[in-house]
């Protein structure tokens, strides 16, 4: 019987030591933080940031209480959007030796309530101003962000779209904190980020962010800043033989000339 349970013994441990270097190379992991915008501005940024908001959102007005007008003649409306020389000094110092900005938003509503105001990205030199959607590397774990609060009781949720055209929501955060903090969401393991088929990457996009009010706090006259949007992405990919048949640009390439 001694002999027999050996037997067994020996054939399990061999079981496993054939079985489990065919899954150590799926199991690699090659951790990297990319920033995918800086929110600096400038003329060589490769996004303008625009918004979208919900209803019951205010009227700009000058000091006399008048609707100020654009150059079209239409009333302009809130939410205004800037890039400040602001930064927080956690990241960067107080004497930087790079010029900064953050980007602004000021917003206003009418009432309390489940506002939202969206901040999505289109190319820089895109004259149709289409939303565009940034391609995140790798297999990204995690996404953070530098966000100035003023202590208001509201809430950021970060959209991402997987390659089926599946977008998901996730609470990045509350701002209800005083001046800079930096926000971080893990992105759970069932956002789809891999096929079983090749090419088996399957990466996903950003969509947008969303600031969200509450009906309990005020919503008039209110600021919001950003800095450094980054990932924390997986870069690993596995090699195999005949591994460039499954890059999609090595295949558009070579199969262009046919």
């Amino acid at each position: 019987m001694k002999q027999i349970s050996f037997k067994i013994i020996c054939l399990i441990v061999w079981a496993c030591i054939a079985v489990f270097p065919g899954f150590a190379d799926d199991k690699a992991i090659s951790y990297e933080s990319r920033i995918l915008e800086t929110f600096n501005g400038g003329d060589d940024a490769p996004y303008i940031w625009k918004t979208q908001a919900s209803r019951f959102i205010s009227s700009v007005r000058d000091s006399n209480g008048e609707p100020v007008q654009d150059s079209s003649g239409n009333e302009q409306k809130f939410p205004r959007t800037s890039y400040v020389e602001a930064w927080p000094a956690a990241v960067f110092g107080y004497r930087p030796t790079e010029t900064l900005r953050s980007f602004g938003i000021h917003g206003q509503f009418d009432r309390r309530g489940y506002n939202w105001i969206d901040l999505y990205p289109v190319l820089a030199n895109d004259s149709d101003e289409k939303p565009f959607e940034i391609p995140i590397p790798g297999r990204v774990m995690s996404l953070d962000m530098w966000v100035w609060g003023a202590n208001l009781n509201y809430y950021i949720e970060v959209f991402l779209r997987d390659y089926r055209g599946v977008v998901h929501t996730l609470r990045l955060g509350d701002i209800a904190f005083p001046g800079w903090k930096n926000l971080r969401v893990n992105v759970p393991s069932n956002i789809v980020q891999a096929r079983r088929t090749l090419p088996s990457y399957a990466g996903l996009s950003f969509v947008k962010f969303r600031v969200w009010t509450q009906p309990v706090e005020r919503v008039d006259n209110f600021y919001i800043y950003f800095k450094q949007l980054r990932v924390l992405t997986d870069m690993f990919e596995s090699l195999f033989d005949g591994n460039d048949l499954a890059d999609p640009d090595f295949i558009d390439s070579i199969w262009a000339s046919n």
